[in-house]
């Protein structure tokens, strides 16, 4: 039974609001306080819905999980480790508003509207002397949401700042010429009064043409964009929480709509929308803007975490304040396009556009005894020569190549919320590291033809240039962005039958080796090749050992960042990158990435004083919580770029894959071969409107009559001549090399001196929001994925799980979060079994302490005599001569439930009985008779019966009567058919006409005349 939503009862007068206000405030905007600044929780957010219906999701209040251990583990000592409870503590009295938290999110998936009032005393109360504050004057806070007012002629954006108390107002003419934009932006910040006044006029004005009316309500303004006529608007919807920064959220898009800028369809000025208009829009509808779209209202995504804190530290170190968000790296703004004509018409852009990034966030939890340590994955893909696998292949002459993808993992822990240290020393907080690896692919001019049926298309080296200037241009950029060295790893095969991808591996060694002649010695690019595919199917190699030193090697010479003070010793900066790829950048460079990532997971714990060494064990919950995200992150970027998930995942490499898992990589690479041959081109004509790739030119050929999209991609080559070329032996830049510094640590100076907290980071607002209510088990923070998952609840209530993290898991103890609870009243009885008591005792006495945890197949090789062991196989203890015990074994049978349980029991039975063969008094009976049966006497000549007969053989011979012997016979028709399948003639492989009326060939004629012989029915 639900319980119906009921108004909080609370004062209505707020923000210089009268009492006459006839609707109770929303429940998000009612004080709240916080005590805690993140804690880990047991279930990963989902996407905030739509909440026009109140009724609460009910949510269980306890969750039992079973670690899936068996009754056969015995320990030699009793360990105990701190008790862990999962019941949640119960008030004895819970408010409605506490019921209806549960399964709730902080915030709604869709924006809340600006509350307007009509009331007749609220328009009369206009203050005419009241002093407004501008734009750019201390305390003006970023825009959290907005309103899309219209009239007949107008639209208006109301935008308010995450507490609901300062707003700007920015105006869009819907008159305006086709092909212009015309928008008219107000300095002034108003408080919620002088909006609800401003508006209220504006419908006054309105009356006669239908006054002003709420259009939709969103979250953000992604630009504005045209294809043959008018502008459109492009605004988010729906979003959800995916990280959280520094006190800054990240969200997903969810939702976007395209508001067209044209006058209403009632409006004697509407323009109709032609074909060219229609076909252009399906076009980029084709492009799913609410898939792993993302965007920050205060944190730039767009940038690494080591250079956002190197920009302020040397804002402050200057003496001025630096606006970090207007800053952004256009290399990841992916509707860079579409803030082209929002930069030209307002003067502060980003106060009502936000950029969105694309590539995969997903953010978890490592609780370690108390300490919480959040883990950030970020991945950014680039959007210069972007586009689906085989459209997009190695360099354009800019040196920008196809799937470049930047991954980042932030390590902190959560001991403070900001990136400020106490003090306070401003972005010095030394709880937050990050390290950055990039994927590309190979930087030459190569490509490959998709329009055959081949799912490996033969590679083909269309430009071969002595020089390498796309590469040149390429390493470059990659010193300007990382700094030196450079650590390359290809992975591409080595030896095949057809070269394919062999000719890329010389050419790019080729290019490496011509690029590093010119480098000083200590900057030069380290280069390591290596055919991972070959190693991975071979028996005497380690894949993930050698993956295992490459790491190393590669944070040796790159390192990590570590924020901090100069002073503590504590600062650490990254210089240099490691740049994996493949043929594809997909499974191969996910798993190499995975491993690289790995080992700086270690370095990061080891540098925040969470463990003791630089290097953590597979098959503990700490790696495999980083495993299943780095799995997301590969599956993402893969569908992004190869229209499937991964096909080779960590499991394949590490060779622990179970044989159902080939079968899922058969409809993986069947999907990627489908989506490379019949989706791509529609999915890359998206991203190059999205883009801004192809504008419509009136005389210029449409986006879908054109071949090839090389030259949208590629300059012009007639432009070549006017640019200034790099020379040949100094392709880079020097500056580029030395990498990041950070700056001294100084204090403020000047106006900065004396300046709040909130005047260089506004986290607080954003995190904590003071002035709403909520409860902990809406907080992002508390509802994040969490190691905690993984903990089986029924052992740690009895302190025999150790709760560390970082402690190995076997296959018993480890209880994995994507499969579901056991049924409950579903046991795997055994046969005859000993009761647990007993056989515990037994087995403590029988075995030394160093093998009690043994299986009994490995007690067997050691020279142990295993513990009898009863399954649902044959065994000769509870062999019955009158077959009871087949009975028994199949009534039990229909009783197992637990199919995953059942054939790991079976397999370890058949592993002991094969070990430990032995023949059964049965099967020995069963072998004399089956040797001794009267079928293996000679062959009967005569009719007479033998003496001394088997009485088998004697019945057998009176049950065939004379009656019947004698209607044994054959017609005429059999004998000739007969006699027609005697005669072979003298080309008995060729099937003339006189062959055609034969009945064999029967099925052949209806062949002739077009029938599929699947379709014909056999005669018997």
């Amino acid at each position: 039974m639900e319980d119906k939503q009921t108004p909080l009862q609370l004062p209505l007068e707020r923000d210089g609001m009268p009492d006459s206000q006839p609707h109770a405030p929303p429940a998000d905007e009612v004080t709240r306080s916080r005590v805690s600044q993140s804690a880990p929780g047991h279930a990963k957010p989902d996407t905030e819905e739509a909440c026009s219906n109140n009724a609460p999701q009910t949510v269980p209040s306890k969750v039992e999980i079973d670690d899936g251990s068996t009754s056969n583990e015995t320990h030699a000592e009793t360990v105990t480790f701190p008790h862990l409870s999962n019941d949640a503590p119960t008030s004895p009295k819970q408010t409605v508003y506490h019921m209806q938290s549960d399964g709730e999110d902080e915030e709604r998936a869709t924006a809340k509207s600006f509350l307007r009032s009509t009331s007749p005393a609220l328009i009369a109360q206009r203050n005419r002397g009241a002093v407004y504050q501008k734009v750019g004057e201390e305390g003006v806070c970023q825009m959290h949401r907005f309103s899309l007012y219209e009239t007949a002629s107008r639209y208006y954006l109301v935008g308010g700042d995450v507490v609901d108390r300062k707003f700007r107002i920015l105006k869009i003419d819907r008159t305006a010429d086709s092909g212009d934009l015309s928008i008219a932006e107000d300095d002034i910040v108003y408080t919620k009064k002088e909006m609800n006044q401003l508006l209220n006029t504006v419908d006054d004005g309105n009356k006669v043409s239908g006054g002003l009316k709420l259009k939709c309500s969103t979250w953000g303004l992604l630009g504005f964009i045209r294809f043959t006529g008018a502008y459109y608007m492009l605004v988010i919807t729906k979003r959800s929480q995916v990280a959280m920064i520094g006190g800054h959220y990240i969200y997903q898009v969810d939702g976007t709509e395209l508001v067209s800028l044209t006058m209403s369809s009632s409006s004697r000025f509407k323009v109709d929308r032609d074909a060219e208009e229609a076909r252009f829009i399906g076009i980029l509808n084709n492009l799913d803007l609410s898939r792993s779209f993302y965007f920050s209202y205060s944190y730039d995504i767009t940038r690494t975490l080591q250079h956002n804190i190197l920009r302020e530290r040397q804002a402050m170190h200057q003496g001025n304040a630096d606006s970090s968000l207007q800053n952004r790296n256009s290399m990841f703004v992916w509707n860079h396009h579409l803030l082209d004509p929002a930069s030209e018409a307002l003067k502060n852009t980003y106060d009502w556009c936000l950029p969105i990034v694309h590539g995969f966030v997903d953010q978890a939890t490592l609780s370690v005894y108390g300490r919480t340590v959040h883990i950030t994955i970020i991945a950014r893909r680039s959007r210069f020569f972007a586009g689906a696998r085989f459209l997009k292949r190695g360099a354009n002459d800019l040196g920008y190549v196809a799937n470049d993808v930047e991954t980042e993992q932030i390590v902190s822990e959560m001991l403070t919320t900001s990136f400020h240290a106490p003090g306070p020393e401003l972005f010095s907080n030394p709880n937050y590291t990050s390290y950055v690896q990039h994927r590309g692919s190979i930087p030459l001019y190569w490509t490959q033809d998709n329009t055959g049926v081949s799912p490996k298309p033969d590679i083909e080296l269309n430009l071969v240039d002595p020089f390498y200037g796309a590469a040149a241009l390429h390493f470059d950029n990659l010193f300007e962005r990382y700094g030196a060295p450079i650590f390359v790893l290809n992975l591409v095969k080595s030896r095949e039958r057809t070269p394919r991808e062999s000719i890329l591996l010389r050419e790019y060694g080729n290019a490496i080796l011509y690029l590093n002649q010119f480098l000083p010695a200590d900057k030069k690019i380290h280069y390591k090749a290596w055919d991972m595919s070959r190693a991975s199917k071979s028996r005497d190699q380690d894949v993930i050992g050698t993956l295992e030193s490459i790491a190393e090697d590669v944070m040796t010479r790159t390192g990590f960042f570590r924020n901090g003070s100069n002073e503590s010793g504590e600062l650490s900066m990254q210089n240099g990158v490691a740049r994996t790829n493949c043929i594809d950048c997909l499974d191969r460079t996910n798993a190499a990435q995975f491993v690289i990532g790995k080992r700086a997971l270690g370095h990061q714990l080891h540098a925040l004083g969470i463990i003791s060494e630089t290097s953590i064990d597979y098959d503990t919950d700490a790696v495999n919580l980083f495993t299943h995200m780095y799995h997301d992150h590969g599956d993402t970027i893969a569908i992004q770029y190869g229209g499937s998930h991964l096909v080779n995942t960590m499991e394949t490499y590490r060779k622990i894959n179970q044989w159902t898992s080939h079968s899922r990589d058969m409809v993986e690479s069947f999907k990627r071969y489908y989506n490379n041959s019949f989706l791509d081109k529609q999915r890359q004509e998206a991203y190059n409107l999205f883009l801004g790739n192809y504008k419509f030119v009136q005389g210029q050929p449409m986006l879908w009559d054109l071949s090839t999209d090389y030259y949208l991609h590629h300059t012009d080559p007639r432009l070549w001549s006017g640019q200034k070329r790099k020379t040949y032996i100094q392709w880079f830049t020097p500056e580029y090399l030395d990498g990041p510094v950070m700056p001294e640590d100084t204090e403020l100076q000047g106006h900065l001196a004396g300046k709040p907290l909130d005047f260089f980071d506004e986290y607080w607002c954003e995190y904590y929001r003071p002035l709403a209510l909520s409860s902990f088990q809406k907080m992002f923070s508390y509802k994040m994925n969490s190691t905690l998952r993984y903990i089986p609840f029924k052992s740690t209530k009895e302190g025999k799980y150790d709760l560390s993290p970082f402690r190995v898991r076997d296959g018993h103890e480890h209880g994995s979060p994507d499969k579901g609870q056991q049924k409950k009243g579903v046991t795997i009885a055994d046969p005859g079994k000993k009761p647990k008591e007993e056989q515990k005792a037994q087995s403590a006495h029988s075995l030394p302490p160093s093998k009690r945890a043994l299986p009994a197949w490995l007690q067997s090789q050691l020279g142990e005599q295993p513990s009898p062991q009863h399954s649902i196989l044959k065994d000769p203890d509870n062999e019955d001569k009158d077959g009871m015990s087949r009975v028994q074994a199949v009534k039990e049978k229909n009783a197992f439930k637990d199919k995953s349980a059942v054939t790991q029991w079976t397999l370890d039975q058949f592993v002991t009985n094969s070990l430990n063969p032995s023949v059964a008094d049965t099967e020995a009976h069963e072998y004399q008779r089956y040797i001794s049966h009267p079928l293996t006497l000679p062959l009967v000549v005569t009719a007479d019966v033998p003496p001394n007969p088997n009485l088998e053989f004697l019945g057998y011979v009176n049950s065939i009567s004379a009656d019947a012997v004698n209607s044994m016979h054959s017609t005429e028709d059999d004998l000739a058919d007969y006699a027609e399948f005697l005669e072979i003639g003298e080309d008995p492989l060729t099937v003339t006409e006189a062959d055609t009326a034969k009945k064999r060939y029967k099925a052949y004629r209806q062949w002739v005349k077009g029938k599929s012989l699947f379709k014909q029915r056999v005669d018997p």
